[in-house]
């Protein structure tokens, strides 16, 4: 079994074969999906995919957040929305957390002001409901470890990781896993893949960012955008890079996931179709 802790399944992109990519995700063995939110709007319909494509995709779970890119967007009131969406899906299995959330220093023309006021209210949430993030990452390593340290946070995941060997340690420490993905599979992305070989395999979690972050492949074989069946080939490649076999990687990612989101343990251990891979 495969799993893809990062996922847009509600982007755009995606609004007219939906059914048809969540069925290709069943037919590669994908049987867990992590469905990120970016903006307040979209919460009821992250919530409603979820429970839509629950019994094509056993394992396919989401979080509640505003994404650093959307910041622009987002209006004060939005946290408090947040909020209460947060209190009404505690008791939905499909919730395991906060996210996305985070801070992102390489688009131009965003406010970082605003974008560090709505990070630190969402991870001021994050700590008062004992909830793990999925963080947002870009070119803002040290400024989200020094953020995390003022709280107490349950742990998450540091998407699409590209920091140094050093900042991976202090994310890993904070009781962070470290999400790779389609990136890792450019012979040019050295860092990356450094990583991949240098880090503990139990600190490792497989993801597509789908419909972003294309694997090498993707155009040579004309395709248009990444989506989450091709988590299996991603995942085999970071294996052969990796040095183990699939098996052992699939395994211990998936056990990787279970324990940055408790959550989607509770659900994978409730599903008859999912134990054996938790």
């Amino acid at each position: 079994m495969w799993i893809d802790t990062h996922c847009h399944l509600d982007a755009p992109e995606f609004s007219n074969s939906l059914a048809s990519i969540v069925s290709a995700a069943k037919e590669k063995n994908v049987q867990a999906i992590l469905l990120p939110a970016v903006k307040a709007v979209d919460f009821p319909q992250v919530k409603k995919l979820a429970a839509q494509y629950g019994n094509e995709i056993p394992g396919l779970v989401y979080t509640l957040g505003i994404h650093p890119l959307y910041t622009n967007q987002a209006h004060e009131e939005d946290i408090p929305y947040l909020e209460e969406q947060i209190i009404q899906s505690l008791s939905d299995p499909r919730f395991v957390g906060i996210g996305e959330v985070g801070l992102d220093y390489f688009v131009e023309g965003l406010d970082p002001h605003k974008q560090e006021s709505f990070f630190h209210a969402q991870l001021d949430l994050a700590q008062k409901y004992h909830l793990p993030v999925i963080l947002h990452v870009r070119r803002s390593q040290d400024a989200i470890l020094k953020a995390l340290r003022r709280r107490k946070i349950a742990g998450g995941i540091a998407h699409a990781f590209n920091g140094s060997f050093q900042q991976a340690e202090q994310f890993i420490e904070l009781g962070f896993k470290l999400g790779f993905g389609g990136a890792a599979t450019y012979e040019r992305a050295l860092q990356i893949r450094r990583l991949l070989i240098e880090l503990p395999l139990d600190t490792i979690v497989t993801e597509t960012d789908s419909p972003d972050i294309p694997p090498a492949w993707l155009r040579e074989e004309g395709i248009k955008f990444n989506e989450p069946a091709f988590v299996s080939r991603i995942a085999k490649e970071l294996a052969a890079i990796r040095g183990i076999n699939d098996v052992e990687f699939a395994s211990a990612v998936w056990r990787n996931a279970m324990q940055a989101l408790p959550r989607w343990s509770v659900l994978s251990a409730d599903n008859p179709h999912l134990t054996l891979a938790s």
